[in-house]
């Protein structure tokens, strides 16, 4: 593979991330401090919109396993046809309806289709790793480029909206640091907002929203112009596709997809939990209120620039070895929610960009891994690669689908009240276990389960041997 090729092909999934990442961090605050819906409906925003992300999946992933080749690829019409209207959908998901009773239901509405429309996207786009070379370290360089592309596009999107939406979220009513022994009034009490303040902070959510559909239009069309995809290198005249319910099946009896995917959707449960709570923990749990966009940029900046480190690390020591260094994050944060300090939290911003860098490197190298090895003992089927793709990102999906819907409705159990400048003791201790305690036990969780992920670097080589025997 070319250069090229491989940018190209990267920079076509930077915008699912530049939106991905928009919506992570601010989605849950936009829907408790701007559109001013209660945590409870916030909660079910956030995991009916991942349920219907993850359910798409192996919807998308049956219907792409059946396409027929054209001649711009298999997969790449799916690709071209969905993005306008995630743009779209993605849009009115910021966008504020005229109504207050049914706002819920139409956050609800929008965020279904944008998480249903990027699936679509998604599946064909992840899949198309193994249609741009036959050789493992193509793959894996692409992985690489892909990965760098992805997180700097996770960059974006935060720095993005991050810079773009700041002054809805600085409260002038409030000190920085406010005193130990507050009052009452003054620690329960929610400012009246302004309707003026209200109509700018939608209108500042709006614009953001219309940039990043921007950068969804640019990436297509390079994608689209850069990157050749190429029909099945093992499959002969007289193989046929495998029906979609009966790969199913046997994706979910194949040990090492099943391995992988319980360990990394623990794990993308925990970096997402830190990531849709992170704002809310330094704005109402911390004092960090006004540095809350440039930790985010730092988190993100370090991710970006790991990703060349842990490819070499992933290279030179192996995969399940690289896999420790997704624990870094684990006793930094404990340290933040129990010393709140600003140079410990940029520290803490440092190491868990590190940390989210292999988090998503390393399960995307990896599969392709598992797709050949899976391949091997199946060498008359083809049309696997879809399914395997698909399902993955449905587990993980509906993991993290799940597991934001219940840090939101924690909140709400425990009395979130938008607009006050310091939520109650229960509310800070819930935003600190989400920081804390819950992503480290589920990284722990994850890589306990990696330990008996049984393909090894010596494995692939001969699985590559085998496979270059049967091309």
């Amino acid at each position: 593979l070319s250069i090229c090729s491989k940018l190209c092909y990267a920079i076509g999934g930077a915008p699912n991330q530049v939106a991905g990442s928009a919506a992570a961090f601010f989605l849950q605050i936009y829907l408790l401090d701007v559109a001013h819906i209660t945590p409870f409906h916030a909660s079910l925003v956030l995991f009916i919109g991942k349920a219907s992300g993850a359910f798409t999946d192996p919807v998308a992933g049956f219907f792409i396993s059946k396409s027929r080749w054209t001649r711009i690829g298999r997969l790449m019409p799916w690709m071209l046809a969905c993005t306008p209207f995630t743009v779209v959908s993605y849009f009115f998901m910021w966008y504020p309806p005229p109504f207050v009773s049914g706002r819920a239901a139409w956050y609800v509405t929008f965020n279904c289709l944008f998480q249903a429309l990027t699936t679509l996207f998604q599946v064909p786009y992840s899949a198309l790793t193994m249609f741009l070379s036959t050789d493992q370290k193509d793959r894996d360089s692409a992985t690489a480029y892909r990965m760098t592309m992805e997180v700097l596009g996770t960059l974006i999107g935060a720095a993005l909206q991050g810079q773009i939406v700041a002054s809805a979220h600085v409260s002038h009513h409030c000190t920085v640091n406010p005193p130990v022994n507050t009052t009452d009034s003054w620690h329960d009490s929610a400012s009246i907002p302004d309707p003026s303040d209200i109509l700018s902070h939608q209108v500042i959510y709006m614009i953001a929203a219309g940039v990043i559909g921007g950068v969804y239009l640019l990436g297509i069309v390079v994608l689209f112009l850069g990157v050749k995809e190429k029909d099945d290198p093992y499959a002969l005249s007289s193989d046929r596709a495998i029906p979609f319910c009966k790969g199913l099946g046997l994706t979910m009896k194949h040990g090492p997809y099943v391995k992988l995917t319980a360990s990394f959707l623990l794990i993308s449960t925990a970096v997402q939990l830190e990531q849709s709570n992170f704002v809310l923990f330094c704005t109402q749990a911390s004092g960090l209120r006004n540095h809350f966009q440039y930790l985010v940029v730092t988190i993100l900046v370090s991710a970006a620039v790991s990703v060349p480190f842990w490819q070499k690390i992933l290279q030179r020591f192996g995969k399940k070895c690289a896999a420790c260094g997704i624990s870094w994050m684990i006793p930094f944060a404990v340290m933040l929610v129990t010393i709140p300090n600003l140079i410990l939290a940029y520290l803490v911003a440092f190491v868990s960009g590190l940390s989210i860098a292999a988090s998503l490197l390393l399960p995307w190298s990896m599969l392709p891994d598992v797709v050949d090895n899976f391949r091997l003992q199946n060498p008359h089927g083809k049309g696997q690669e879809t399914i395997f793709y698909s399902s993955y990102v449905f587990f993980t999906k509906m993991s993290a689908g799940i597991g934001l819907g219940i840090s939101a409705a924690g909140l709400e159990f425990t009395g979130y009240k938008p607009g006050i400048c310091r939520q109650s003791d229960d509310v800070i201790l819930t935003l600190k276990i989400l920081i804390g305690a819950v992503p480290g036990i589920l990284i722990f969780m994850g890589l306990f389960i990696l330990f008996f992920y049984p393909i090894t670097e010596q494995s692939r080589k001969e699985t590559k041997l085998a496979l270059e025997e049967l091309r």
